[in-house]
Parts: C-alpha cells; sequence; structure tokens
C-alpha cells in the first residue's frame, strides 16, 4: 500500500523567512539596475576614501617662509637655515625692501622671518635683541602650527647662543634642567593617512546606511509599487526590514573591500583588532542609522528631496561625531548632542578596534550606547512607516 506525500503546508515561520528572502533578492536587484547610485556606491568606498587619506592632511607640510634678513651674517643665516623642510620650505629670492604684510597678503608667503640688523653683534656682546615672525593665520590650525614651530626654532637658537657666550657647551643639556620623554601610542610615525582614511570611511558608511533605505522605499512610491505591496499578503515590516537588510549586505560588502583593498595595502592601516567584531558592530551601526533613512523616506516624496534630506541630517552628525573636534572642546550647549549622536561612538569603537587592538571589554560601553540609541531611531522609523501605512 502506497503511502500519500506530504502535502502539509509550510509553516509560518518558514513562510515568514521566505517572504523576507525574497524581498531581500528584490531590492538587490533593484539596486543593481541603479547606474548612478552604483557609481556613487564604487566611488565611495574607493577613490572618495583614498583621495581622503593621501590629499587631506592636517600636518604642516612645506609651509612657505620668506626670510627677510636685514643682517646678513653667519648668525642670522644659520637662523634661518633651521626653518627648514619638510615642515618649512624657505625662499631667501624676496629683496628687503619688499613689504612683509604684502607677501602674506598675496599669499606668497605663509611665514615671514624678519631678521633685523646688528643681529648678530647684539648676540656676541650680550645686548638683548629679537626677530619677528609673522603667520598667516586664515586656516588657523596651520597658522598655530606654524608659529608653534617658529617659535620653538628661535627660542631653542637663542638658548645656543647663550650658553655658547659663556663658554658652555651649545647643547641644551650642558644645563639643569628638566627634560621631557614622551612616548607614541598606535600611530609612532604621526601617519595622518591612517586617521583621515579610516574617518572617511566611517563618514561614507553612515551616508550610505541612511541613504540607501531612504531612496530605496522613495523609489516605491514614486513607481507606484508601494500600493501593489500593500495589497500583497505582506506585512508592514516584510515590506521595509528587507530594503535595510539588503543595504546593510551591500554595505557590509563595500566595507570589506574598502579594508582590503584601499586601507590595508595602500594605506597600510595595522587593523590590529578583531575584524568579525568590527564587522559585527557595522552592521549593528548600520541598522541604527537606517532608522534615519527610514524616517527621511516619510517625510520625502521624490529622490531629490530624500537626498537632501540626508545631507541636511549627516551633516550635523559629522560635525557632532568628534572626529574633528573633542568634545572638551564643544560649546557646552553642543556637547551633550555629541553623546547622542551614534557617529560618535562608532568613530570610538572603530578606531579602537582598528588602531588599539581593543575587545569588547573595553568598547562595550560605546557599543551599547550604539544599539540603544539605534533601537530608539530604528523604532522611529518603522513607526512613522507603519503610520503611513494605514
Amino acid at each position: 500500500m502506497k503511502r500519500a506525500p506530504n502535502t502539509a503546508a509550510p509553516g509560518p515561520a518558514f513562510t515568514w523567512w521566505l517572504r523576507i528572502r525574497v524581498m531581500t533578492v528584490k531590492e538587490l536587484l533593484q539596486l543593481s539596475r541603479d547606474a548612478v547610485l552604483i557609481v556613487f556606491f564604487i566611488y565611495g568606498f574607493t577613490l572618495d576614501v583614498y583621495l581622503a587619506g593621501s590629499g587631506v592632511s592636517l600636518e604642516l607640510t612645506k609651509a612657505a617662509v620668506t626670510v627677510m634678513d636685514f643682517d646678513r651674517t653667519p648668525a642670522s643665516r644659520e637662523l634661518a637655515y633651521r626653518f627648514r623642510p619638510p615642515t618649512f620650505d624657505v625662499d631667501y629670492s624676496s629683496t628687503l625692501q619688499t613689504d612683509a604684510n604684502d607677501l602674506l597678503d598675496r599669499g606668497e608667503a605663509m611665514v615671514v622671518l624678519d631678521i633685523p640688523s646688528r643681529f648678530q653683534e647684539k648676540l656676541i656682546t650680550g645686548e638683548h635683541t629679537s626677530v619677528q615672525i609673522q603667520v598667516d593665520a586664515v586656516n588657523s590650525a596651520l597658522g598655530l602650527s606654524a608659529a608653534s614651530y617658529g617659535s620653538h626654532i628661535v627660542k631653542e637658537f637663542g638658548l645656543e647662543q647663550g650658553l655658547r657666550r659663556l663658554g658652555l657647551s651649545s647643547s641644551p643639556d650642558a644645563v639643569p634642567g628638566v627634560k621631557s620623554e614622551y612616548r607614541v601610542w598606535f600611530n609612532p610615525d604621526y601617519n595622518n593617512a591612517w586617521f583621515m582614511s579610516i574617518a572617511e570611511l566611517l563618514n561614507i558608511i553612515t551616508l550610505l546606511a541612511m541613504l540607501l533605505p531612504a531612496m530605496a522605499m522613495v523609489r516605491e512610491k514614486e513607481r507606484g509599487t508601494l500600493e501593489q505591496l500593500l495589497v500583497s499578503p505582506l506585512s508592514p515590516f516584510q515590506i521595509m526590514f528587507p530594503k535595510v537588510l539588503a543595504m546593510a549586505f551591500v554595505i557590509l560588502l563595500g566595507t570589506a573591500v574598502n579594508l582590503f583593498c584601499i586601507l590595508g595595502p595602500v594605506f597600510h592601516v595595522p587593523m590590529r583588532g578583531s575584524l568579525t567584531l568590527f564587522f559585527l558592530v557595522t552592521a549593528l551601526y548600520v541598522f541604527a542609522t537606517s532608522g534615519l533613512g527610514l524616517f527621511i523616506s516619510t517625510v520625502s516624496k521624490s529622490l531629490g528631496q530624500a537626498g537632501l534630506f540626508t545631507i541636511v541630517i549627516y551633516g550635523p552628525m559629522v560635525f557632532l561625531s568628534g572626529a574633528w573636534t573633542p568634545a572638551e572642546a564643544m560649546p557646552p550647549l553642543m556637547r551633550p548632542m555629541m553623546y547622542v549622536s551614534p557617529l560618535a561612538h562608532y568613530i570610538d569603537v572603530s578606531l579602537g578596534i582598528l588602531l588599539k587592538g581593543a575587545g569588547i571589554g573595553l568598547l562595550w560601553d560605546s557599543i551599547s550606547a550604539i544599539a540603544v540609541i539605534g533601537g530608539i531611531l530604528f523604532g522611529l522609523g518603522m513607526w512613522r512607516l507603519r503610520r503611513q501605512f494605514r
């Protein structure tokens, strides 16, 4: 006697996951057909990070120095020689009649070193003498660095000349004093490309985590396919969550390509910590930030509006992330806003894993903050979309 075939219908759990899988594949196919978004995606995870790491620097390098030497003696030439590369780029071609303010106004010099006449004579006789350093501080960060380096050079030169006049060794170690020694951790070569490239990667992840889910949902509105989905057996969650899931997968894929093709081979970022932990935290952060993308889709009627709203939210997140200004340097009114930004905590975790080799034992507080803030943002976005579906 033959047994009847098992024709039992699949369970509700299997059906639920099958719908999630089919909708996720649908979102990936739709994304692959958007040529403009694909080009932007590839650019963001490759060329943009490369340009940030290799072309953007906060270090003072080859600052243009014009020396106005009114003494023209060995002492004045020795002082001017100390303003040398790679920090400074000295130019002696300017005539002594050139006004220093004109050089600074025209941008021909960032630093003007003015050495007065009788400079060497006063040093030998022990008379008081001084030099003037004028700095173009339009770029305040580089101007402050140039003024600091220049003051240190002149101070060290004056100390050596005073010791030489007293018949002692010209080395500062010849006199009693306090000597400071410091150790540089995590980036001993002061390689600015490590920080800049990682920061740009995190910024791109933040931007795409908001932009892709928002544009995926708004695209459904523009094409009129959202109404078709609403009359299908799919629940609102089964319509929204696959969009986030698909975009999270794509962002993680782009992050992996960037780590193993740009940060590692090009900039030699050490990646001292667990990459598995980094990808898990990145996935958590993408889901957290996608809540903002879902919220943006509820107030946008077109792809252009979604892009503009994303920029409006993305800009303050970057400036309040602590990547450019630490929390201690911010005004008291803005400081609490930084701690509610998920990007600030994500930067701490990412730098801790990639550069410091920190584990979850040291980073649990920042990871917990991402989870809590992300849960609130994701819940807010889902709540707004559910209200629209009703």
